[in-house]
Formats: structure tokens, sequence, C-alpha cells
């Protein structure tokens, strides 16, 4: 079978918003090509296995990689796909090149290209995100292991916007939390929660194919029966009484559930929001702010933001 590699020159600022547009417009194994993970310091704390090769990678900006088969839509889709992304210049995302091009590859190619970007990456103190097809060995007896098969997922788990997520949750998250994930994607962060402890987590995603995502990797580890997944539009008609809510999505997103947020968290309960650009950052601490959350924490990763909020 015939496929067709859509490579999209951009930024780092629209890794995120681009790789959901190619998702949702049914693409399969994406690859981010970031020169950025050539020069990056890897340190004894979360120490990431990489075999990358410099050629691979542009000189400037990221490239992004996404596979379509080849159909009779396929000229239809790649234009949603250059408008969809067109759009985002309406938030203020800084789009680079925004050179879209198209090359054609055999299912065999499609198969294998992107499993040599995907290695055991350590994102934290604990936990250890792993492709289903690699050999890992825990190097410590409190390490917990996220197994990922990228080839039905939103992506490795790895970007700093997921990461950041990641690591609050293991700050933050005490044994027997209630938690929501909104925008669950790949089911990543809902099965952090449940790994570290969490007694009941509630996945929500508008796609579609996010929701199968996550549950198949709910499944892949073991979590099936504890990660209740639903296709929702953000926090709509949804009335929980949760410790914390976890979201990794865009800014202008996060400030239009806030409000649910705090409806659907107890007293001294945590809002973590993630997928915020700098630029952004005053924008959603004050929309925080106003509902009346304190701000208990930001963090940052390259020129990604997370917040931590508290109900008070």
């Amino acid at each position: 079978m015939k496929w067709s590699e859509v490579c999209i020159h951009t930024t780092n600022e629209a890794i995120e918003p681009i790789s959901n547009i190619l998702h949702e417009t049914g693409a399969s194994g994406l690859v981010i090509e970031d020169p950025q993970d050539l020069i990056k310091v890897r340190d004894n704390v979360y120490g990431e296995i990489y075999d990358l090769d410099p050629n691979a990678y542009p000189e400037e900006g990221v490239r992004i990689k996404a596979y379509l088969p080849m159909n009779s839509f396929l000229g239809e889709t790649v234009e949603q796909i250059k408008q969809a992304i067109n759009n985002l210049l309406i938030y203020d995302i800084d789009l680079g090149k925004n050179h879209v091009s198209l090359s054609e590859v055999n299912e065999e190619e499609w198969a294998t290209a992107w499993k040599k970007y995907y290695k055991p990456v350590k994102v934290s103190q604990k936990i250890t995100i792993t492709p289903t097809w690699e050999e890992y060995t825990p190097v410590s007896s409190d390490e917990i292991i996220i197994e990922l098969d990228p080839g039905m997922a939103f992506g490795t788990g790895t970007h700093p916007t997921t990461v950041l997520s990641m690591q609050a949750l293991e700050t933050y998250l005490t044994s027997d939390d209630a938690v929501i994930d909104v925008g669950c994607g790949s089911g990543v962060l809902s099965i952090a929660a449940a790994k570290l402890g969490a007694k009941e987590v509630y996945a929500y995603d508008l796609d579609e194919i996010a929701v199968k995502s996550t549950q198949q990797n709910a499944k892949l580890n073991g979590l099936d029966n504890q990660i209740v997944v639903a296709q929702n539009n953000l926090l709509d008609h949804v009335n929980k009484q949760v410790n914390v809510i976890v979201s990794n999505i865009l800014a202008e997103i996060i400030i239009r559930f806030v409000d649910d947020a705090w409806d659907n968290l107890v007293s001294d309960g945590l809002f973590i929001t993630s997928g915020i650009i700098q630029n952004k950052k005053q924008l959603v601490k004050d929309k925080l702010t106003e509902q009346g959350f304190e701000i208990i924490a930001v963090n940052e990763m390259e020129d990604w933001i997370s917040i931590v909020a508290r109900k008070k």
C-alpha cells in the first residue's frame, strides 16, 4: 500500500496545535524533527536514550511529519490541513516557514520510519515512557513505566508540555486522589495519574481518535478498569468532585473552561494546566485568579509554561 508523507516546516511553538490538526484529519505515525534534540543537555536525573542523525534535522525550525493513505480524497485532506494550520494565526501562533510538502512512501517505510525517533525516556524522578517494542529494565524499584504505542497515539509523550504535566502530577498528586484529564489525547497523563496512585481517572476528549487511543493505551498498561474514557467537549455537562484536573491544551482553550474546572474540584483541589506559550502565560494566570484560584506554581521548559492552581 502507498502512503503520502505530509511534512510541515514550522516552529516549536506550533508543534502541539499542528499535531492535533494532523491527528484530527486521520494522520498516523507522527514524527517531529527538532534540531534542539541534538543539543539538549542530557543530565543524570532525566537521562534520555537517543541515537540521532544530525542530517535528518532542519537547520532552523522544526519539521512535523505524518502519514496519510493515498486515496482520491488526499488532495482535499491536505488542503484542509493547510487551512487549519493557517487559521492558527488567529491565536498569534508563530508558524515560521509554514511550508507543507508531500512525498510518497511504501507501507514498509512508513511502518518503521518513525520508530527510530522513539526510545525510552525518563521524564521525571519516577516516570519513564517506553515504546512497546523496546526492551527496558527499571533502574530503581519505585520507577514507574508507561508503555505507549505511538502508532496509535498522539506522539511519544515526551514533548515539554506533556513532561511538565507529568512532573506536576508526580509532585502534587496523592494516593487515592480522583483525577480528570481534559483533552486526554493518547491518554499518557491519565495513565501517569493512575500509576502515581489515583483511585479513579476520568479522561475526556472531543476527538474520537483520541478516545480510542486512550482506551487502547490504558489497556496496554493494565489500567482499562481504572481509567474511564469518554468523548466530550472539555468539561461540558460534567459534574464531578475530584482532587486534581490536568489539561495539556492550548491556552485559548484552557481559559474557556476555567469556571467548569472550578465547579468540578473539591475545596483545595488542584488545576494543572500546560500547553501554554510564553506570551499567553499572563492570560491564563489572570483568568485563573479572576475565578478565585490561587497560583501555587509556574514551571517552564524550553518555551513552554505549566501553571498549577489551587481552588481556595
